[in-house]
């Protein structure tokens, strides 16, 4: 009786250990490892509750992770957005934006998301995105007269859209984890010729609903401009700017990042070259790019150099700590744990309230994992949310038959969230470290609130049409 109520809370408290550590700001990486590592000593002391042959496994876990050829487009993607941050790429496209949409309502900050989709899409860096923007186009918003939670806001919110336009790095990392656990799932399945998810699924998945954010945030803008006039100032048309200039200027700012989205994502969808190919392209061409625009220097590539390898040094390290954690969940049967509460829940044989009041089925352990995520969000970073969360619970609900892409894009939304909610979210820390203090907290806080709610809404369209998700990956790969 007292080994089974170990086996239950043991698992429990790890998990609770790990977010307390988290909490206190010591480093991820050292705060999972760290933390299951200590477990491990207790459990080896406790009789017939731990089983420490899965530690075993460790040095094959960390083997696959240097030997895995998708992780390498991680450093090359992460290098190529850098070294499109320091082209001043971002400059010359709000410059433009602004110029082109100056003369519309809420103009200023419909360019904002546009220039945000369009970064998105060139670096899939959140960090450099918000810093970049908020260095660049706070300023000019608060100058307009725009309230600083709509402006503080719409920032934030175009920042985290490379979260889920590809090429973005937590859809790489995902692919790698849902890859693993598809292929897990249909073994327990009894399938031994499985189907394969490739990160080109989800990139191609994560276009329709990528592109639906970037539209409802332009439609929320726009009716606040319409109808909240304290919010967005009237428009001061910029009469000396000639639309003959507007025009090449916007061909001039538009046409470089424009060329590398398509060699990255036109490579990748027409079947050119894998991810992690593409991942060069984008590279070689960031390079190319600096260079035209003379901005390659030694100091500059030197820079980008280091910077690239202090982001990637911080996500294998994260791996690492991650399987630690990982392996020592599993050792004290917590995926187990999760796997039979899940159950119960599909199959309504649970005498738990949540099995009484959900439907059969799916929807019920996609419904709690989706909510436990989002609320993980509010104090977990999303990479150990993907490296903790989703290995243990992606197994069980593809055994269910959930879609694979449609749950990586599911995820994809909701750890977006997850750089958005107060208190932790990292996208309100990026900008809150290059505001003006004229801007409260409390502002950028407000101001998040309605994109939060656009992405929660996006998520429950996907739940109701998957085929937002399923449906251009299906087409292009012709994958049943």
């Amino acid at each position: 009786m007292e080994n089974a109520l170990l086996e239950v809370i043991m698992p429990l408290l790890l998990f609770a250990a790990v977010c307390a550590v988290l909490l206190f700001g010591y480093p991820v990486a050292l705060s999972l490892g760290g933390t299951a590592l200590a477990f491990a000593a207790i459990g080896l002391l406790l009789p017939d509750v731990f089983d420490p042959t899965f530690l075993q496994a460790l040095p094959n876990r960390i083997y696959g992770i240097m030997t895995n050829q998708t992780l390498i487009a991680v450093p090359l993607f992460v290098f190529m957005g850098v070294m499109l941050e320091r082209s001043k790429v971002a400059d010359d496209l709000l410059g433009t934006m602004a110029d082109l949409f100056g003369n519309l309502r809420g103009g200023l900050g419909i360019s904002v998301i546009l220039v945000g989709m369009l970064l998105a899409a060139s670096t899939g860096i959140v960090g450099a995105t918000v810093v970049t923007m908020g260095m660049l186009s706070l300023p000019i918003m608060l100058k307009r007269g725009y309230h600083p939670s709509i402006a503080t806001g719409t920032i934030c919110a175009a920042g985290t859209l490379g979260q889920i336009i590809p090429p973005s790095i937590i859809l790489i990392l995902l692919g790698d984890v849902l890859s693993a656990a598809y292929q897990q799932a249909q073994l327990n399945m009894g399938i031994f010729a499985p189907e394969t998810l490739s990160v080109g699924d989800l990139f191609v998945g994560a276009l329709i609903p990528g592109l639906l954010l970037v539209l409802f945030y332009i439609l929320y803008i726009i009716a606040v401009g319409i109808f909240r006039h304290d919010l967005i100032p009237d428009v001061t048309p910029n009469k000396s700017a000639q639309n003959e200039s507007i025009f090449l200027k916007t061909i001039k700012a538009l046409l470089p990042p424009l060329l590398l989205i398509i060699a990255v994502l036109g490579s990748i969808l027409t079947g050119a070259a894998t991810p992690t190919e593409a991942a060069a392209v984008g590279a070689v061409g960031a390079l190319i790019l600096a260079m035209a625009k003379k901005e390659l220097t030694l100091a500059v590539l030197r820079d980008v150099v280091y910077s690239t390898t202090q982001v990637t040094s911080m996500i294998f390290f994260i791996f690492i700590g991650a399987a630690i954690f990982s392996l020592v969940f599993r050792g004290y049967g917590g995926d187990e744990l999760i796997e039979e509460f899940l159950l119960g829940i599909a199959e309504n044989n649970s005498d738990s309230f949540l099995a009484q009041i959900l439907p059969e089925g799916a929807f019920g352990p996609v419904l709690i994992v989706m909510l436990v995520m989002f609320l993980l969000g509010f104090i977990l970073d999303f990479i150990e949310i993907t490296f903790v969360v989703v290995p243990i619970i992606a197994p069980i609900l593809l055994t269910m038959g959930v879609d694979p892409v449609w749950l990586g894009i599911m995820i994809a939304i909701n750890l977006q969230t997850s750089f958005l909610t107060p208190p932790f979210g990292f996208a309100l820390f990026y900008l809150r470290g290059v505001a003006p203090e004229s801007v409260k907290t409390t502002d950028i806080y407000k101001g998040i609130v309605p994109f939060i709610i656009i992405q929660l809404l996006m998520l429950i369209a996907l739940a109701y049409w998957p085929e937002l998700a399923t449906w251009l990956p299906q087409e292009v790969f012709k994958t049943k």
